[in-house]
């Protein structure tokens, strides 16, 4: 579930960091990119992150 703007945004981070081949985690499905620019990034793009590793995930497991 995507939060609102509003909320505080918590990392997904589960813990299980291993990149792919593509520099996207398995374990949260964020980009490298996204992983390192997590605090300095906004909740808007905290939520548009999350919404492209759900994604992501999603792809993954197709």
């Amino acid at each position: 579930m995507i939060p609102s703007s509003d909320e505080i945004i918590k990392s997904p981070c589960t813990r299980h960091c291993t990149l792919n081949e593509a520099d996207v985690c398995v374990g949260c499905f964020r980009t490298l990119n996204d992983i390192l620019n997590w605090q300095a990034s906004s909740n808007e793009e905290k939520i548009d992150i999350l919404s492209s590793a759900q994604q992501r995930k999603q792809d993954f497991k197709v």
